[in-house]
């Protein structure tokens, strides 16, 4: 084999390995919309959420785009991911259930304690009219109002401070969701919500935590306990938890 022949296989192999990486980088990125749609599929509705505006919503809201970087190629698994400061963002299926569960039509106002990433807020963005969100953690609340404004959900405000005292500027509220667990449910939340309104909640100490739905009828609360659950404690402003 002479050398001409050497040269020519050699230009023609490195033409090949370019040609492989230009491919290789311009690889189309995961379908993101079709992942969503799986989990929708396998994670929530086989499970039994069926309300058809909650589905559409979790579909719609790009979960990846809530957690660190390092955890988006796990952002549609079914389970929990840390965000940070010690916090996580729920499973897919417990943000759908809790969802489902405030019966939400568009005209509600909503207060939600425990913004974390902003995953839940934007969820809710989706189908209420107005979403009052609380966070305890001022850098994860910072955060989150970030990441709402840029993705336009003009409808969600942000507040950094304690949950467990509710949002009273803005009460009554039609519906309360909580997403960290008191051990016990806090009275001015009960206070704020409205007539008719509905509130789901953990509650209980860590291991030993209940999803419990409170109804609001002619000024009584009923109670009613849905699945075992684990989240995070609630934490009040002076870093205890309650």
């Amino acid at each position: 084999m002479g050398p001409k022949v050497l040269i020519a296989l050699a230009l023609a192999g490195g033409l090949f390995w370019a040609s492989a990486v230009l491919a290789g980088g311009n690889a189309p990125g995961p379908d993101y919309q079709k992942l969503r749609e799986q989990m929708v599929y396998s994670q929530i509705e086989k499970r039994g959420v069926k309300d058809a505006g909650t589905l559409a919503a979790m579909r719609k809201v790009e979960r990846r785009l809530f957690v660190p970087e390092s955890y988006r190629n796990q952002a549609y698994n079914d389970y929990p991911l840390p965000i940070g400061e010690g916090q996580t963002i729920s499973q897919p299926y417990i943000v759908a259930l809790m969802t489902q569960v405030l019966e939400l039509d568009g005209s509600e106002k909503v207060l939600e304690i425990g913004t974390g990433s902003g995953y839940q807020a934007a969820v809710l963005g989706e189908l209420a009219r107005e979403v009052y969100t609380m966070e305890i953690v001022e850098p994860l609340g910072e955060r989150a109002a970030k990441i709402l404004a840029q993705l336009h959900y003009d409808n969600v405000k942000v507040k950094v401070g304690d949950g467990y005292k509710g949002w009273p500027e803005h009460a009554p509220f039609d519906a309360i969701i909580v997403t960290c667990a008191p051990t016990d449910i806090p009275a001015p939340l009960v206070e704020q919500l409205a007539e008719g309104g509905r509130m789901v909640i953990p509650v209980g100490e860590a291991g030993n935590q209940n999803l419990v739905l409170l109804t609001k009828i002619n000024g009584k609360v009923k109670e009613k306990k849905i699945i075992p659950v684990r989240f995070v404690p609630m934490t009040r402003e002076n870093g205890s938890v309650y």
